[in-house]
């Protein structure tokens, strides 16, 4: 653990059970840090808490009705926010999951109402720390681009503590190497699969086979 005058900075690779368990106070007090996950680095936060999500978008100097990519435990934890249309749907989903593919899915009534949005990009990472975190929470966790509006993703840990360390208090971080690519986005509220973009998985033949 690294600690200085500005953010605190903490390896999940040689500390990961205490990093999950201040990230679980940190998003369950309503702040935000940052952290590694199986694309590129994330900025984190309780997505049902507006000065959180308000917080960001500050940070990141954005639109406040800008949209986040939700990360989620497992399928279970996923049907407590999303109307799923079909079997196939969900065949599909237990299939590409977990992998750096987010698919936006359209919200229940009652998140719909919370998050005042009709849908939602969600993702089950293939990454230990954000597994374990989100099965401690078993709520979704904001991952949104370490970068400021309109600038490339910041990936690499020392450039990112030079740009925020004196923005955010925690910033989590790994030594391994991570893919360094966005996640494949596909939307499955309509009547057919529209891939919106191309990550490092493709998911041509996978649509093909389950929908």
């Amino acid at each position: 653990m690294i600690e200085t005058a500005s953010a605190l900075k903490i390896n999940v690779d040689k500390e990961l059970s205490k990093s999950v368990t201040l990230a679980k106070k940190i998003y369950l007090e309503g702040s935000i840090f940052i952290y590694p996950t199986d694309t590129i680095y994330g900025i984190g936060a309780n997505p049902f808490n507006e000065n959180a999500v308000r917080k960001i978008n500050e940070i990141k100097g954005r639109e406040e009705d800008k949209k986040n990519i939700l990360m989620i435990y497992n399928i279970e934890n996923l049907l407590e926010y999303v109307d799923v249309p079909s079997e196939k749907y969900l065949d599909f989903l237990l299939a590409i999951w977990p992998n750096p593919v987010s698919v936006v899915l359209s919200l229940n009534r009652k998140y719909r109402q919370i998050l005042n949005t009709s849908n939602a990009a969600f993702r089950i990472p293939n990454h230990r720390f954000c597994l374990k975190l989100l099965s401690e929470l078993k709520m979704p966790l904001i991952s949104t681009s370490v970068n400021k509006s309109n600038n490339p993703p910041i990936n690499e840990p020392s450039l990112i503590f030079e740009e925020f360390s004196n923005i955010i208090d925690i910033i989590f971080y790994s030594t391994k190497k991570n893919f360094q690519k966005v996640s494949t986005l596909i939307d499955l509220t309509g009547t057919k699969p529209k891939i919106l973009r191309q990550g490092k998985i493709k998911v041509d033949e996978m649509i093909n086979k389950y929908l």
